[in-house]
């Protein structure tokens, strides 16, 4: 005989499941008591949210599914940020949340609510468990759903009783849900004309997203990107699917995208979107987005093959099935029909490098002052393109995608769907405990940062070596630059006036911080950080007025640009 809670833990070890990020409460007592001499490692958070993003942290850099656990009422309401991020960006993540016992489900009990039914809409799926017998059958078939199609979070309630109850444990030996259906190969028919497509088009581009991360699609679609000798933009979500230095990768499209991504994006006659979902962020005004292209569409979730962006050739599928048997189609079309309308390729392809010298993505820096780009490009010079890189979110997160390099898939860790301020730290926290041999830093904004400054403690806890580095700018700064640009500079509520000592703070939590305000220390005081075996907290005051150019004002369509700020007009 076993207890639910020794139960719960047998089925995620038959699940690989090694660590859990969690926050411990009355209803989930009998989980932790068992978990006290048990293999798999729990993470004590300082708050559920973060233990929400500290598994998506996890689960992003690894491909693994992520783990968290709250307790009944505050606890699980306290994931549901989390859970919509993951939602969003499609990041499998299984949360086990305590529920008050069956008999009190309904009566208003201490710390209830109605966890099932809030995180409906938030969640890919959720179970309320209310036997024993049925517990080891959700907690695999959440790790199923969870981890297949497309990726995403799926919330496991269970009741106090059955936490506590006895029965006999048999191993599940299969899954069967039938009305669950994930369709994987794509359709041969449909996949032929797309290759048809592509070989036939004089100006196509590659449009690539997050998807080809969550399929471990990036050889595949490298393969057909030089298969077609054709540039290629990926989303923020997609960053590191190409290598940085491709010489057919061009940048990230969209609001703050290059200027020859967009105009690629404009120009081009054939779009290939594989594994993105035409997020607003990227088309701008939907009516004037691709206005000269055909579409093929690639997408695992048929919800989004048409959902924004008619495709005039859908395929749903697993993105690197569906990559695997186009390549085979390209190269039997090039075996068998040469190369046509290779000269006009040819010279889309110089167009594309024309637009990239024209505007380049370039930082600037300052003598007096440190320019937020130019942190970046010296956390680009520290990472080599290998490092992860856990973002908060604001202008710092755009800089941050603009000017550091990635060379694989994993590396770049943001929330991009949801966009929420508070993910950088903890996301960073799961990712060192998924990846233990990586350099992991953590660029967060003064704001986001004292969102997440509890988890100071978790990471040094467990002397995670986690380099936090903060942009301060001593503003709300992406809130602040929309101000400026179209409230009139009405500065409402944006200015963050004080912020901690970070030497004292850091020092209070038992590790290293300094703060740095000149450009000629900005290079030493990095690289400090980064030899210092254990984590460091570097405070980096920047230039407080700068903007995140180029950018794509709201309404408009990504080729009607600001390239940078006003010039002043001169007599």
């Amino acid at each position: 005989m076993m207890s639910g809670a020794r139960i719960l833990l047998e089925c995620l070890l038959r699940e690989n499941v090694d660590c859990i990020f969690g926050y411990p409460g009355g209803v989930t007592l009998p989980l932790y008591d068992a978990m006290y001499d048990h293999a798999i490692r729990h993470v004590l958070v300082r708050h559920e949210q973060n233990a929400c993003f500290a598994a998506e942290g996890y689960a992003r850099s690894t491909g693994k599914v992520g783990v968290c656990c709250a307790t009944s009422g505050p606890g699980a309401t306290n994931l549901v940020t989390g859970l919509v991020d993951a939602m969003m960006d499609s990041i499998p993540v299984v949360a086990l949340t305590g529920q008050v016992s069956t008999k009190l489900i309904g009566s208003d009990a201490f710390q209830e609510a109605d966890t099932f039914g809030i995180t409906r809409s938030c969640t890919k799926h959720n179970f309320l468990v209310k036997t024993i017998a049925d517990l080891p059958q959700a907690i695999h078939e959440a790790f199923y759903i969870a981890s297949s199609g497309r990726p995403g979070p799926v919330l496991v309630d269970i009741p106090k009783d059955v936490f506590q109850a006895q029965a006999h444990y048999s191993p599940v030996s299969s899954i069967h849900l039938p009305g669950y259906k994930v369709i994987v190969e794509g359709h041969a028919g449909q996949i032929r004309r797309a290759a048809q497509m592509m070989w036939d088009a004089e100006r196509p581009l590659v449009y690539a997203g997050g998807g080809i991360v969550a399929a471990d699609a990036s050889a595949e679609l490298r393969e057909l990107v030089e298969t077609l000798d054709t540039p290629a933009v990926t989303t923020l979500m997609g960053l590191g699917i190409l290598p940085s230095a491709h010489p057919n990768f061009i940048s990230m499209p969209g609001m703050h995208g290059s200027y020859a991504a967009n105009m690629a994006m404009t120009q081009c006659d054939l779009l290939i979107a594989l594994g993105t979902r035409f997020d607003d962020r990227v088309t701008g005004r939907l009516s004037a987005f691709a206005p000269k292209a055909k579409v093929i569409h690639v997408d695992i979730d048929p919800a989004e093959i048409g959902k924004n962006r008619a495709a005039d050739l859908p395929i749903v599928g697993d993105v690197k099935k569906v990559l695997a048997k186009l390549n085979r189609n390209l190269k039997e079309l090039a075996a068998e029909a040469g190369s046509k309308n290779e000269s006009s390729r040819q010279s889309w392809g110089r167009q594309v490098r024309e637009w990239k010298q024209e505007h380049p993505l370039t930082p600037e820096i300052s003598q007096e002052e440190i320019k937020p780009q130019h942190l970046m490009r010296e956390i680009d010079r520290l990472s080599g393109g290998r490092a992860i890189v856990a973002s908060d979110v604001g202008q710092h997160q755009m800089w941050a995608a603009q000017f550091i390099r990635f060379d694989e898939p994993r590396l770049w860790l943001n929330s991009g769907g949801l966009g929420s301020m508070g993910f950088g730290l903890p996301a960073a926290i799961g990712a060192q405990f998924a990846r233990p041999d990586k350099l992991v830093f953590a660029i967060v904004g003064d704001g986001g940062f004292q969102m997440s400054i509890p988890e100071l403690a978790t990471i040094v806890n467990h002397s995670l070596p986690v380099k936090i580095i903060i942009m301060n700018n001593g503003y709300l700064g992406m809130v602040r630059q929309w101000q400026e640009l179209f409230y009139n500079n009405r500065l409402s509520a944006v200015e963050l006036s004080s912020f901690p000592d970070v030497t004292k703070l850091a020092g209070a939590y038992g590790f290293k911080g300094r703060t740095v305000e000149r450009p000629s220390e900005l290079s030493s005081a990095l690289e400090e950080a980064v030899r210092e075996p254990g984590p460091y907290l570097l405070n980096v005051r920047v230039t407080p007025f700068e903007n995140v150019y180029p950018m794509v004002p709201a309404g408009a369509a990504i080729h009607e640009m600001v390239l940078g700020p006003p010039q002043p007009v001169t007599a």
